[in-house]
């Protein structure tokens, strides 16, 4: 079957769970695009994107902060799909969705949302490391 959203969405929650850019970095398109619903502009290159996360993980980590990364599905614009669902600092409390769009065997996009809300979500219980 190929690489599949996924395989993409458990590599970024790999990434967020360890604080590590090692999971995703390879996998992303060179012309991928990083959206989130809380800020204004897209990121749309992966230089960009690996520019904006890689002192964001480090804040993060600097910080002894958590971020918890679980695998689940979400019925969201006109499909059901697989996610990534976040939280911060406490496993219950529950920050947005990812959701993927591959190309081939590439990672096109991720998109940061809390539209559709985290709780609609179904969650899996894997968090992957």
């Amino acid at each position: 079957m190929g690489f599949t959203e996924f395989d993409a969405l458990k590599a970024y929650a790999r990434m967020m769970n360890t604080l590590d850019i090692q999971p995703i970095e390879n996998l992303l398109a060179d012309d991928f695009v990083y959206e989130s619903q809380n800020v204004f502009q897209a990121l749309e290159s992966k230089q960009e994107f690996i520019g904006y996360i890689v002192p964001k993980l480090q804040t993060i980590t600097r910080a002894n902060a958590m971020v918890y990364a679980k695998m689940g599905t979400v019925a969201a614009y006109g499909r059901k799909q697989p996610c990534v669902i976040l939280a911060q600092n406490d496993k219950s409390n529950l920050v947005g969705i990812v959701l993927a769009k591959v190309e081939g065997e590439r990672l096109k996009r991720l998109d940061l949302c809390v539209v559709p809300s985290p709780e609609t979500a179904k969650r899996s219980g894997e968090y992957p490391m």
